[in-house]
């Protein structure tokens, strides 16, 4: 891996503990820094926080390594280039040995000081679960942040309670190591939550949102702009990409296909729509179907709070682009991943 350590501890404690907490930065540093001392106030857990840095301009990551000088529970690194958010938290994630990593985007922060154990403990509690999805809320408010609902519109009203899932929000995320395979970095940023969690749950693990564990998102004025070109290609081609992977009949496949060109001419993108297209479609993939359980396990938790699949994938589709930029899947991603911001 060609990650340098910039400052803090060599690496992560020697034998068992309970938990990474893995934040790219990228630039943003004032941000990135609040991140870092947000998961270093978490108490009644045994942690250790890695900072993976993917091209910061260098008086950024003289800053952050300033924040993290001295300390023996947080490590800083430095990529020798930009992997995206899917590399990024796969090298951040490599790094360490924890039973738990929790992924945090760089301009989030835990609600309480509390938050990472009671995270740690939902996973103790029930041994077949992969994954859990923080509630995220706006920072500067007690209310949710719309950006970052990545689940049926249908159970936005459930926002405080908990229920099964088969994706969780990439800005504030538990998953258990032993269920850990990587994410795809082919898609470099957008969907990379929802390819790992399809493959976990085809592998009998199970998904579970928890809306009493919080993280705080800052939703700042450079997200509410449109779409980028590029935000907008990841954005198509992956999810296209991850439809074929599961053998996504093509009759659902060209419907997609049909409202992202509405979308993105009616935005227009009509030449990005298209590029992202012929990329989703033309891209290799090893196509696989979904076991007979993996499948129930969908309809029970996805399908069955989508009435009118058209009408969600329309939702999908306007909410994205046009109500403070996207789903958290491709949440801070635009700076993480170097491209410009929503």
């Amino acid at each position: 891996m060609n990650a340098r350590r910039v400052a803090g501890a060599a690496g992560p404690p020697e034998g068992s503990y309970d938990a990474d907490v893995v934040i790219l930065a990228l630039d943003r540093a004032e941000e990135t820094a609040a991140a870092i001392r947000s998961a270093l106030k978490q108490t009644g857990v045994s942690r250790h926080v890695f900072v993976v840095d993917q091209g910061s301009r260098p008086e950024n990551l003289t800053h952050l390594a300033g924040v993290v000088r001295r300390r023996t529970d947080v490590t800083l690194v430095a990529l020798d280039h930009n992997y995206g958010v899917a590399g990024g938290r796969n090298r951040g994630t490599a790094l360490g040995h924890g039973r738990v990593i929790f992924g945090l985007d760089n301009d989030a922060e835990f609600a309480d000081a509390t938050t990472l154990a009671r995270a740690v403990a939902a996973l103790d509690q029930d041994d077949s679960l992969a994954a859990i999805g923080c509630r995220i809320k706006q920072y500067t408010r007690d209310a949710d942040d719309l950006s970052s609902w990545g689940y049926p519109a249908k159970l936005l009203p459930h926002a405080r309670g908990s229920f099964e899932t088969v994706t969780f929000v990439g800005a504030g995320h538990a998953i258990r190591r032993a269920a850990w395979d990587g994410y795809d970095e082919t898609l470099f940023f957008c969907w990379e939550e929802l390819d790992f969690c399809l493959r976990a749950i085809q592998r009998g693990w199970r998904i579970r949102y928890r809306g009493d564990i919080v993280v705080r998102h800052k939703v700042s004025t450079e997200q509410r702009v449109i779409w980028s070109d590029k935000r907008w290609f990841h954005f198509v081609r992956n999810r296209l990409c991850i439809a074929r992977k599961w053998s996504t009949p093509w009759p659902a496949l060209l419907a997609r296909v049909g409202f992202y060109l509405i979308r993105g001419s009616r935005n227009g993108m009509p030449i990005q729509t298209l590029r992202a297209i012929a990329a989703g479609l033309g891209t290799q993939v090893t196509p696989c179907r979904l076991s007979p359980a993996a499948q129930r396990y969908l309809r029970a938790n996805d399908t069955a709070h989508r009435a009118n699949w058209i009408a969600e994938l329309w939702h999908a589709c306007h909410h994205h682009l046009d109500v403070a930029g996207a789903k958290r899947s491709c949440s801070n991603s635009g700076r993480i991943a170097g491209l410009s911001t929503k």
